[in-house]
């Protein structure tokens, strides 16, 4: 039998995968799934889940706030202006993951995005005309049937390295998409998946 979510001490059932510790929980609650239309969240998001490649997501999340502050709060503008001296820098910085291939990336890409607001406004019109503007609604009812890519997840992908992207294979595309909401992939049986499937309810991101 697939692992079923179970309750949490408020008693609200959840997805297994968030129920390791109260830090993920809150990410789960708050913020996954969440449809995100903020450029530099997207932006963010799009550097996390890349420095995540070949780590745990709890690796990352715990380094979130000295990702931010090594990278001047994911302004996509000034990161694209780094140089030597800042590469030279996040190197020597203990606070974030310190892989050459992965610093140097963030950097393209921030010089990617920008780009990519030239040609299509911003990048947040970009990203979610993947969906067509739309979380795309799913309804899994087990961790088994969740994939690590799609379709959807290889477009992204293939697109996004055409514009000079890296560290945006697919199955780093479907993980992103699940986390700013473009997928919703919460199991039919956590709370979150009624409230980000009910048309009534409008859900913002939390930009903190």
């Amino acid at each position: 039998m697939p692992p079923k979510p179970a309750p949490a001490p408020d008693g609200r059932k959840r997805c297994p995968w968030c129920l390791g510790s109260p830090e993920y929980v809150r990410y789960h609650d708050e913020e996954w799934g969440v449809p995100v239309h903020d450029d530099r969240v997207l932006f963010e998001f799009l550097i996390l889940e890349g420095a995540q490649a070949g780590l745990a997501w709890s690796t990352i999340l715990a380094k979130r706030e000295n990702y931010r502050r090594a990278f001047n709060g994911f302004d996509a503008e000034r990161v694209a202006r780094y140089g030597a001296r800042d590469a030279a820098r996040l190197m020597a910085d203990a606070g974030i993951v310190r892989n050459r291939l992965k610093i140097r990336a963030a950097v393209e890409n921030a010089r990617a995005t920008l780009a990519i607001r030239e040609r299509h406004g911003s990048l947040d019109a970009y990203l979610w005309r993947f969906v067509d503007g739309r979380p795309l609604q799913h309804r899994r009812r087990s961790l088994r049937e969740v994939p690590a890519r799609t379709a959807v997840s290889d477009a992204l992908s293939k697109d996004l390295l055409q514009h000079g992207f890296r560290f945006v294979g697919s199955t780093i595309c479907y993980a992103f998409m699940q986390a700013v909401g473009m997928v919703n992939d919460h199991l039919v049986t956590c709370f979150r998946h009624q409230l980000q499937s009910g048309r009534s309810v409008e859900l913002q991101r939390k930009v903190t």
